[in-house]
């Protein structure tokens, strides 16, 4: 059987799953790449094929290069009609493609933002958690009404709209879903089984393991080591701090790869203040008057700069939630800045009449790479400002608080990047 064209991915990875699960299906042969690394992902012959640098990426026979795992398991399930992964009719494969989006939109956000300091990936802050949580269970919820009556999300066999949901859904259900969270979605557990344990999945992930108690914040390793590490030869390796350990892969996002070579936030001037205290520093105590009486105390103009955000296209939004996904959406794609930048962003309104605003401090006196080649970049005004002014430091308190007087509107949601 000749091959129908080569995945670009760690073999233990969520987002690759799906591909590989549809190639299963639909009995295609594909190329992997067990030696993948996040070195692959940076390098010169990868980023030509994938500007972007995301993985997963898919090459066909024929030199086409495709990237998004939806779309890269998409391709592969519409190789072969027979099995229907993509449904058997228009009606179905809209209602296929309806659920692929949900699983991105509505799922994947809160439940990485709930497991990723699990897996001490990020600190934890407990706000920004049990926001994860509630926006985790109200998609969950719907799974689970949805599947009250069905085998199957669409029509009466496994389509390509339970490859997806399933596979965004492995990690937590290993990782955070115990018992006890578990119990209240008897539709969503049993449908999750039923999938994971056909023969098609069952040969790519193998035995899934639930998780069998409630999930420990893992600390996040600790900045000094991550400085020692960045004074090695190999100083574009740092990001090491913060990759999962080899059994974890499949927690990784899809990040696009940071540009070879010393980074120029690192080679500026030494700051006496230290980003990642601050951020610690804000998780464990209250906004106001603590945290903010801390970052006036030692924030350093010169070394860092204050920006307000305003999402340009604010006239466009209408749920509150929706807003707030949007904002999700944003930080994903920003996971190379989590070393230089912190954020807040809120949603501020009700539904039908909301607005994205508020403030990021960033290494240096730009706004760096590493925001500005996101692929949401140019939905937001970065406009800098004097953190001497009276005025602007209050505002900048009630953001970072998520309220107070100097919000326009009174605040529905947010999230903060750190």
């Amino acid at each position: 059987m000749s091959s129908v064209g080569t995945l670009y991915s760690p073999l233990v990875n969520f987002r690759a799953y799906k591909a590989r699960v549809a190639a299963e299906y639909n009995d295609l042969k594909i190329d992997l790449t067990p030696e993948y690394t996040s070195e692959t992902r940076a390098s010169a012959e990868y980023l030509a094929k994938f500007p972007l640098g995301k993985s997963p990426g898919f090459t066909t026979a024929d030199g086409q290069n495709i990237f998004d795992s939806n779309a890269i398991a998409y391709y592969l399930a519409g190789l072969k009609k027979d099995t229907q992964l993509l449904g058997k009719d228009h009606l179905e494969t809209t209602q296929i493609v309806q659920f692929m989006m949900f699983a991105e939109s509505e799922l994947v956000s809160p439940l990485m933002t709930w497991f990723l300091p699990i897996l001490g990936f990020v600190p934890y802050n407990r706000p920004v958690v049990t926001k994860a949580k509630e926006e985790a269970v109200r998609a969950l919820t719907f799974l689970n009404n949805v599947l009250l009556d069905r085998t199957f999300l669409v029509g009466e066999r496994v389509t390509l709209a339970d490859i997806v949901v399933v596979c965004n859904m492995i990690v937590a259900y290993k990782r955070a879903f115990d018992p006890k969270f578990r119990a209240p979605f008897k539709n969503l557990n049993r449908y999750f089984l039923t999938v994971v344990n056909q023969p098609q999945f069952a040969k790519i992930i193998g035995a899934v393991e639930l998780c069998s108690e409630e999930p420990v914040m893992a600390a996040p390793k600790k900045e000094p080591k991550a400085k020692k590490e960045a004074a090695k030869p190999k100083a574009e390796a740092a990001p090491k701090k913060e990759a999962a350990p080899a059994p974890a892969q499949d927690d990784e996002e899809e990040k696009p790869a940071a540009p070879k070579g010393k980074n120029p936030l690192d080679l500026l001037p030494p700051s006496p203040f230290n980003l990642e205290d601050w951020k610690r520093f804000y998780s464990n105590n209250d906004t106001k008057p603590a945290a903010m009486n801390y970052f006036w105390e030692h924030f350093d103009p010169e070394g860092f700069s204050l920006w307000k955000v305003n999402f340009k296209y604010n006239d466009e939004l209408t749920r509150t939630y929706m807003s707030n996904n949007q904002i999700g959406g944003f930080f994903a794609r920003l996971e190379r800045a989590r070393k230089y930048a912190f954020g807040s962003l809120l949603v501020l309104g009700t539904d039908n009449d909301n607005e994205i605003s508020g403030y990021f401090v960033v290494r240096g006196q730009e706004v760096p790479y590493e925001i500005y080649d996101a692929a949401d970049y140019e939905s937001y005004d970065f406009a800098k400002v004097d953190p001497t002014d009276a005025k602007i430091k209050e505002e900048v308190g009630d953001y970072f608080a998520w309220e107070g007087p100097t919000l326009p509107k009174p605040c529905a949601d947010g999230k903060v990047f750190k």
